[in-house]
């Protein structure tokens, strides 16, 4: 679907990559990796065409559409949320505009014997064909769905998105993109403002229904759960692993290995080399084969060996002073703004315990954290306990960093004892490697001076850690790092988090917030999202399924008692969903047919002799729409299934 050939990116005279070629698939699942600066943004952008390469080219095959998220973006204010939303619709509302008129066209003429007005009827005919086939007739409902899985509740929908937080307003982007449905879908961290349950959504959403996807993200079990195929980007060239991340990992590091026996190999030919070239440079009876030894150095392509993964690097928090049993006390607490946010928590936390704080973004997490900071008034009782010293991460902190010093000043004025021989170490594995760590705070972006104020903290003497959304700036191997430091840590800690596989492991108690209310669960994250999953079939029912792609997609059906229904309406109920279901046993079968054309002519367009046969690509797009069709129309059929007595 996309190919990219050769392409060489260059920033003055170092190359960031170079001679880099591969192949997307339109069924790809693709994860981009690499180290901080190796250029995955850049790639995701050439590939968008929005920045173009200093050599090489990319490709898409005829009538291909790309849609791109970047990290950071430009976003309007002067409309609703769903007003904002519906602009991904704008050329099915342009059309709807153009049947309406020429329907209004229709009804003026009389003269319905003419060419014109049979070429008007003509027009409105395909006009509507196309609006249908768009999906015109369920936009609006598909909006509301896109935006409530990505967090939104009903009542913010008719919200100015001018009150509304960056991140917010990054998932009106983000929803924007996916209700277009491109055929390759470009995401550059797509989750740094998705909470636990929007993450899960949007894994379901790209698994069943986008078509291609590249992604960069931090998120090892996003990526493990949405991605098959992993590219990369290390010395400069593109590496292409056809699995999922963890395996990548593994077979990363077995080839690393074979790279420093070869490098070791390499270097030990080179020094005999020159060995023997100084030893007999002045022997006249060694000439010809000095010669020979210089030409075969000069002929050698020197072995490069991926970066030193610095996850190993170890930390650990400095000693402190034991707190008392019981560091937090919280007896029913409530705080309200202009709404309640939460009402009546009562929790304790045991000296030496590690606790999550989950739930969706606004549900009262980092508000109850500033009530134990005690920045904010509340109403009950919070009691910190004795010797508790607190050491607090948030994104504000970033801010409390003194400008002028050097980023390595900044660290070494809190490091202490033998941690001083490492700190150059400690801020490679934080990317503050090599001339960055020379950088003053006042030039560092947010993000980074994020993970400087990460770094300080750890450094610190607490027994008592609150960390909100730690790993927003990090990347896999920081993340590792700072896991391994907090699991070491043997005073109390409170993470803020939505990213699961850093809380995998970590935590033994969760706390979910929602509905003003905070609940508390014993067990890891995993515990409490397949609690979340068992009450959320309990309370739904059961879920159609079928063997095509699409079944997961289906509405879950509950169950609703027909005996208050007349015998009449009984009759009808029965004969309206014999009617859906037939109109869906016919929608799989064209959906499990169209499907199998694809796959046939898929295999066609693979052969060299297809690559350059347009028509194949015309009939590979028809197709296509014929599927996404015949998938509407089950999906409609199953929603109006679900809403049968």
């Amino acid at each position: 679907m996309v190919t990219t050939e050769h392409l060489t990116v260059e920033f003055g005279a170092r190359p960031l990559f170079s001679d880099v070629s591969f192949v997307i698939g339109d069924r790809d699942r693709i994860a981009l990796t690499g180290k901080n600066g190796a250029g995955k943004s850049t790639l995701l952008k050439i590939i968008a065409g929005q920045q173009a390469p200093t050599a090489g080219t990319v490709v898409a095959a005829r009538g291909t559409t790309i849609g791109y998220l970047p990290q950071v973006m430009q976003l309007a204010d002067e409309r609703t949320v769903v007003d904002e939303a519906l602009l991904a619709f704008d050329h099915i509302r342009q059309l709807q505009d153009e049947i309406e008129r020429t329907q209004a066209e229709i009804a003026r003429r009389t003269d319905y014997e003419s060419d014109g007005y049979m070429a008007l009827v003509d027009h409105y005919t395909h006009a509507e064909e196309r609006f249908r086939m768009l999906g015109g007739l369920n936009f609006h409902a598909e909006v509301e769905r896109t935006l409530l899985g990505l967090g939104f509740s009903h009542s913010d929908l008719q919200r100015p998105t001018r009150e509304l937080s960056g991140g917010w307003r990054m998932r009106i982007e983000l929803a924007k993109l996916l209700l277009r449905q491109p055929d390759l879908l470009l995401l550059d961290e797509p989750t740094n403002h998705l909470d636990i349950e929007s993450i899960q959504w949007l894994e379901q959403y790209l698994a069943q229904r986008a078509g291609a996807v590249v992604l960069v993200s931090h998120d090892r079990a996003f990526i493990n759960n949405v991605t098959t195929r992993t590219l990369e980007i290390s010395c400069g060239k593109v590496w292409d692993y056809r699995v999922r991340y963890d395996d990548y990992v593994r077979l990363r590091a077995e080839r690393r290995e074979q790279q420093l026996r070869a490098y070791e190999n390499q270097q030990r030919e080179i020094a005999d080399l020159k060995d023997f070239i100084e030893r007999f440079r002045y022997k006249p009876t060694k000439a010809v084969q000095v010669q020979e030894r210089i030409k075969q150095l000069a002929r050698i392509t020197p072995i490069e060996v991926d970066d030193v993964d610095q996850s190993q690097l170890h930390l650990k928090f400095p000693p402190c002073q034991r707190s008392g049993d019981f560091p937090l006390i919280v007896d029913d607490l409530s705080k309200s703004y202009d709404h309640p946010v939460i009402q009546h928590v009562s929790l304790t936390i045991r000296r030496g315990e590690k606790v999550a704080f989950v739930g969706r973004n606004g549900e009262g997490k980092s508000t109850l954290v500033k009530c134990i900071l005690g920045e904010i008034p509340f109403d009950g009782h919070l009691k910190v306990g004795h010797n508790a010293q607190i050491g607090y991460f948030a994104q504000n902190q970033a801010q409390l960093l003194d400008p002028e010093l050097t980023v390595y000043d900044t660290i070494d004025r809190v490091a202490t004892g033998d941690i001083r021989t490492r700190i150059r170490d400690i801020l490679g594995a934080f990317m503050f490697g090599g001339e960055a760590s020379d950088k003053k705070v006042k030039v560092l972006s947010g993000g980074e001076r994020s993970r400087l104020a990460m770094i300080k903290l750890l450094l610190e003497p607490v027994n008592f850690l609150i960390l909100d959304e730690p790993t927003n700036h990090l990347d896999l191997r920081s993340k590792d790092v700072l896991k391994e430091a907090i699991a070491a840590f043997d005073g109390t800690v409170i993470v803020v988090s939505h990213d699961r596989e850093f809380l995998d492991g970590l935590v033994s108690k969760v706390y979910a917030f929602g509905g003003g209310k905070v609940r508390e669960h014993l067990g890891g994250i995993y515990d409490w999202l397949a609690t979340q999953r068992q009450a959320d079939i309990t309370a739904a029912g059961a879920t159609p399924t079928r063997t095509a792609t699409t079944k997961a997609m289906a509405p879950q059906q509950p169950e609703r008692s027909t005996a208050r229904l007349s015998y009449e309406e009984q009759k009808a109920a029965a004969k309206a969903r014999r009617k859906l279901e037939r109109t869906i046993a016919d929608a799989e079968q064209t959906i499990a047919q169209t499907e199998a054309a694809i796959h046939i002519l898929e295999a066609q367009m693979a052969t060299p002799e297809g690559a350059a046969d347009t028509a194949l690509y015309d009939r590979h797009a028809r197709l296509r729409s014929q599927l996404a069709r015949a998938e509407d129309e089950w999906m409609q059929a199953q929603e109006q299934l679900a809403q049968q007595p």
